[in-house]
């Protein structure tokens, strides 16, 4: 297999690309530093795409070692022959490969194989062959009876003969492929109960069938849980008849045999006994697995959506991690998150001290200047909001709330990783500051959870979790790298997912910083136990250094590029220091002037209406033209290529720039709704807590979030998934069109 070429054609990218994409892969780059950093080499694919390739170099590479294997495994038996070492060498999938191998694999005794040791394959074979017009089957099958062998009747030759031909049939390459593939195509998946009279979250799949072409993925998972769980009972529908057929006009071809009616019977055994089941469980796994890879995207989509919701600046902070028996705990935190006190008040039941709790607050928010409390979203979470909310109203400070989605935190606070940061401290109080850290710099904060414990997707403890593992480790070591870590604050849980970092080098990372004190350049990691020249150049562009000697440590342009930058700057007569301000926001009209046109033209309008906006828009594409070709004049004068060159001006105007600042902010609360509050058809704005496949959940002010329905997500109708239309983080308007107030949930619509 080329595999150059096999990628080339898959992602739709040039030869010389794809080779030399693979080579960097090879090489042991990370995908973070090629993304950011070779984007000349591999025409600057996304971090995603390059994820993606780097799955199927994996997959392509495993396909090519079981070949060969396959092919060694067969050879020893003395089987292959030319057609089956060329069919082997061109199978596209590994299903394919397997197939191919499945005759010539052992198995344990089977009754065809019980037959063979009998001397029956003549017999199979002559059955097959078709070729007897006249006479009786049985007649035939007397010259293969033989009482010392086990065979004493012709019938009992006959049936051991169609055991042969049946396990023939289902080792067929081709025919299990067809009825794996018809399967696929017609089967319908059907549930029942197992106990009708129970009551369960499955009871809309008591009697249920659909399609298995159309059944979607969160049935599939949701199907899957409640067989595991023994709620239900799962079946496989074919239609027999039709799967029959398939095999028989592969295997019958004389219908005036006297074997016709033993080769109709046997066909049916061979799909019955050994295809089918074989079928339907390739279908279900495959339905499974198809389910479980969206699951995993839509998980993977959602936490990078969570990891990437700007942090809250100067945010003094109470958090409160909500509960009735043991109380609420209370964390006090600076805007740096350093903890300045703890408590615990009990607003709830059984105590229900709200006066005391109330006094407590007070208290804490003047003496430590609050301007933000942080309420855990668990057990307690609205009795908790109903009493910060009398709070606020009350008081004369100006004081908003918000509810953190507390999912993991319990994770995190028992865990090894939060007694080496906080030995001291109750397991309780460390619950209560991760809330408000969370708050204050959600992805610093949640990379010390284990992401699967986030919580932010549908199924997670029922799909493949190394799958799911993997996933989210690239998530956040792709959030973490686009954003940067400041290379003097970062804990070790924060600098192990840096390109090329892992959990030793992060801790010798801190250790080194204790002892020598904060770093003044980049270079100074090199110092670094066990942080050789190889992992500095992958991690290096993604640590900031803020005030450090050389003002370029504190953007996201690579240590490599640093000669180029300063000559950029010498020729565009920009000091170091102008970066270091807060970024040269004019370097534009610097580069145009040395390498641009003398005849820029401004755009202006004459006249009015479209004809005007025409001109306009005609003179906005010819100057970004231009603007490009000065670019690529000064990117040859440098010689340096044009991606790195634009990237390393966008960070000279605006140095070190957080991404975050471009997604939705925070939504804090002043006060709290009620659940007796909402009515039909009443307009509220929300923010969107997760996206499943069937829809999305929003957080209106009550207890529970309300479900927006897939078909409710968009004014132009049919949506494909629902992250075509929302993702987590968006604030969004919402219309209340269903309230249960038995069971406390809400319909909406975003059609509003």
């Amino acid at each position: 297999m080329d595999l150059v070429k096999v990628l080339s054609g898959e992602f739709g990218i040039k030869e010389s690309q794809a080779e030399a994409t693979l080579n960097l892969i090879d090489e042991g780059n990370t995908i973070p530093f090629i993304a950011r950093y070779r984007k000349e080499v591999t025409g600057g694919l996304s971090d995603v795409v390059l994820r993606d390739m780097n799955d199927r170099i994996t997959y392509l590479r495993n396909l090519e070692n079981r070949k060969e294997e396959v092919i060694r495994l067969i050879e020893e038996q003395g089987k292959l022959t030319s057609e089956l070492k060329e069919q082997i060498e061109d199978a596209q999938v590994l299903q394919r490969v397997e197939d191919l191998y499945k005759p010539f694999k052992k198995k344990k005794a089977t009754r065809a194989s019980k037959a063979r040791e009998k001397g029956l394959q003549p017999l199979a074979d002559i059955i097959r062959g078709q070729e007897i017009e006249g006479g009786d089957p049985l007649d035939v099958a007397l010259d293969f009876v033989d009482a010392d062998k086990g065979v004493k009747t012709p019938a009992e030759a006959i049936s051991g003969a169609c055991d042969i031909i049946a396990e023939e049939i289902s080792d067929n390459p081709e025919l299990t492929d067809a009825i794996r593939k018809a399967t696929a195509e017609t089967a319908v998946i059907i549930t029942e109960a197992t106990d009708a009279e129970e009551k369960t979250v499955y009871e809309m799949y008591y009697e249920f069938n659909e399609s298995a072409s159309k059944i979607p993925n969160h049935r599939i998972l949701a199907i899957n849980r409640g067989e595991k769980e023994g709620k239900l009972k799962v079946k496989v529908s074919t239609d027999v008849e039709k799967m029959e057929r398939i095999i028989a006009l592969q295997v019958i071809t004389n219908e005036k045999s006297i074997f016709f009616t033993l080769l109709q019977e046997t066909v049916a055994d061979a799909y019955k006994r050994l295809m089918a089941p074989s079928a339907e469980r390739d279908l279900r796994n495959s339905l499974t697995e198809r389910a479980e890879v969206e699951a995993v995207k839509v998980f993977a989509k959602n936490t990078e959506k969570l990891l990437m919701v700007p942090p809250v600046k100067g945010a003094r902070v109470i958090s409160i991690d909500p509960g009735f028996r043991t109380g609420c705990k209370v964390a006090v935190l600076d805007e740096t998150g350093k903890l300045k006190a703890y408590t615990t008040v009990y607003p709830t039941e059984p105590k229900k001290d709200v006066k005391g709790t109330l006094a407590t607050l007070d208290k804490l928010a003047k003496k430590y200047e609050i301007n933000t409390i942080v309420i855990g979203n668990g057990t307690a979470s609205r009795e908790t909001e109903e009493v910060v909310a009398e709070f606020i109203r009350n008081s004369d400070m100006d004081i908003r709330y918000t509810i953190v989605n507390e999912a993991g935190a319990s994770v995190y606070s028992a865990s090894k990783l939060a007694t080496e940061e906080y030995p001291d401290l109750d397991v309780t109080v460390r619950g209560a500051m991760s809330l408000g850290r969370r708050l204050q710099d959600p992805l610093a904060e949640l990379v010390k959870i284990p992401t699967k414990s986030i919580g932010v997707g549908q199924y997670q403890h029922d799909i493949n979790q190394t799958m799911l593992e993997n996933a989210l480790d690239n998530v956040v070591e792709d959030c973490v790298n686009r954003v940067g870590v400041d290379l003097n604050t970062a804990s070790p849980s924060l600098l192990a997912h840096v390109a090329g970092i892992n959990m030793g080098i992060a801790r010798n990372i801190v250790a080194y910083r204790e002892e020598q004190g904060v770093f003044t350049e980049r270079r100074q990691l090199i110092k670094v136990p066990k942080l050789g020249e190889k992992t500095f150049n992958q991690c290096a562009g993604f640590m900031r250094i803020s005030g450090g000697r050389n003002p370029l440590d504190a953007t996201s342009v690579h240590p490599e590029s640093y000669g180029a930058t300063e000559a950029m700057l010498d020729k565009l007569g920009i000091e170091k220091e102008d970066i270091a301000g807060g970024g040269f926001k004019d370097i534009d009209e610097k580069i145009w002037t040395l390498y641009g046109s003398d005849k820029q033209e401004k755009p202006k309008t004459r006249g009015k209406g479209l004809a005007a906006l025409a001109e306009l828009s005609n003179k906005q594409d010819k100057q970004k033209r231009n603007m490009k070709k000065a670019i690529a004049a000064m990117a040859k004068d440098l010689d340096i290529g044009e991606p790195t060159l634009r990237d390393i001006i966008e960070e000279v105007k605006k140095p070190g720039r957080d991404p975050r600042e471009d997604t939705p902010p925070v939504v804090f609360r002043n006060d709290v709704k009620s659940f007796d509050d909402l009515k039909l058809d009443m307009v509220l704005e929300g923010t969107v807590r997760n996206v499943v496949d069937f829809g999305a959940f929003v957080d209106i002010g009550v207890k529970h979030d309300g479900l927006i329905h897939i078909s409710e997500l968009s004014k132009r109708g049919f949506v494909k998934h629902p992250m075509d239309v929302v993702s987590v983080g968006d604030t969004i308007k919402v219309k209340i069109i269903k309230i249960d107030k038995e069971k406390e949930r809400v319909g909406l619509s975003a059609r509003v």
